[in-house]
């Protein structure tokens, strides 16, 4: 008689919220002032958010997707510019150019990191290149080192890609303290969330103020006559996001931290599966967020991964197939698209043309578990990958 399967441990569950969020909610309700130019908890959620990523000029914006077009849009980018992004990445990244009227223009990522790869993005510059954009892939910061030698030595922009990455380091150094501007996200399943929500960190004042303006449809805070400066949306965060906002981030270091401890057990666990291999990071990257718990079986089928990842969810895991390469969906030729085919970017991007097709995550609150349910959780993962005709 075979034994029974493994049962799913009961996983911590996503968002987390307790009683400071209530409070922050009353507070809001009870100021009477329901938006920002009224209230008084966006302004504040700026200030912290900003310090706590190392910088003085924050902006809160509606959601991850505007805080990237935002961070474009301050920088320059429209219609003639092109923007370098990884081709593994969420689709926001490309969309986010492609609304402005932007090329984006997909260039390859490492296979251990799943970061983009400097050399590919190097090759990718064009005269008409306006942006280059790192996406910190699950929490993993990119090279900000190599990045910002390219930057400087051909004066191309670099807009990061933050969403993963609330609280991770880079050398000791905050996301805001690398020198170029930020972008992050609160949407429902990151790492600090509103439901949704995004947030841009600049690095001086007079980008900062050139943002308030375009989030506020080119108005100044002060204005009473509707004389808009310049052209923009409303982008506002409204002032219940930022109440729980504020809340959410007064507990992000200590998830950040338990999260830290328990990736080494995972991973080193998921390493022990016959063709599993976790994401790999760069040491220089010295605190890792862990937006994402993801690990590849390289030489799989796309069709036998999705297969894995049911499986996996109907044992119990909160399992996610793996970002497919963005140029391998229809909305990435919409507009904005390189004068390329699927097939030319695949051969330019083999990396992250696999990555998509065997990558396989586990949602980041699999890590706020006790480390015996890490272990609990690695021994379902084998059990269904091992189990898996195409292991066999």
């Amino acid at each position: 008689m075979s034994a029974a399967p493994k049962a799913a441990p009961d996983l911590p569950a996503w968002p987390r919220f307790d009683d400071d969020e209530r409070a922050g909610l009353i507070r809001a309700l009870e100021q009477g002032q329901w938006w920002r130019m009224g209230g008084g908890e966006v302004d504040a959620f700026e200030a912290e958010f900003a310090r706590h990523h190392g910088s003085e000029h924050g902006l809160a914006v509606t959601n991850g997707t505007h805080a990237l077009e935002l961070a474009l849009q301050v920088l320059g980018v429209g219609p003639g510019s092109e923007v370098i992004v990884p081709a593994f990445t969420f689709i926001s990244s490309s969309q986010a150019a492609q609304r402005l009227g932007a090329v984006a223009v997909p260039v390859d990522v490492y296979p251990d990191t799943y970061n983009i790869d400097v050399a590919a993005a190097a090759a990718a510059i064009s005269p008409r290149t306006s942006a280059i954009m790192p996406v910190h892939m699950a929490g993993e910061v990119a090279d900000m080192d190599a990045l910002a030698k390219l930057s400087a030595d051909s004066g191309v922009a670099l807009v990061q890609d933050a969403a993963h990455a609330h609280g991770a380091r880079w050398q000791g150094r905050r996301i805001g303290e690398l020198g170029s501007v930020a972008a992050f996200s609160f949407q429902n399943g990151k790492l600090m969330t509103a439901g949704e929500g995004g947030f841009v960190v600049f690095p001086d004042a007079e980008l900062r103020e050139i943002g308030f303006l375009r989030h506020s449809c080119g108005r100044p805070r002060t204005d009473r006559l509707y004389f808009h400066q310049t052209s923009g949306s409303n982008f506002r965060m409204n002032e219940f996001s930022a109440a729980v906002l504020r809340a959410q981030l007064r507990r992000l270091d200590g998830q950040i931290d338990t999260r830290e401890q328990r990736w080494p057990v995972l991973s080193g666990l998921l390493a022990e599966i016959p063709g599993v291999v976790p994401q790999g990071r760069d040491p220089r990257c010295d605190r890792r967020s862990h937006y994402m718990a993801m690990f590849r079986i390289p030489g799989i089928a796309e069709e036998e991964r999705n297969r894995l990842v049911d499986t996996l969810q109907a044992r119990g895991l909160p399992a996610f197939a793996a970002f497919r390469a963005i140029y391998r969906s229809d909305g990435f030729w919409e507009t904005g698209a390189p004068d390329l085919t699927v097939e030319e970017l695949a051969r330019r991007c083999p990396h992250a043309d696999a990555i998509s097709a065997d990558g396989i995550w586990l949602h980041h609150r699999t890590l706020l578990a006790t480390e015996a349910q890490i272990h609990d959780v690695a021994e379902i993962v084998a059990d269904v990958v091992t189990g898996s005709p195409a292991r066999r």
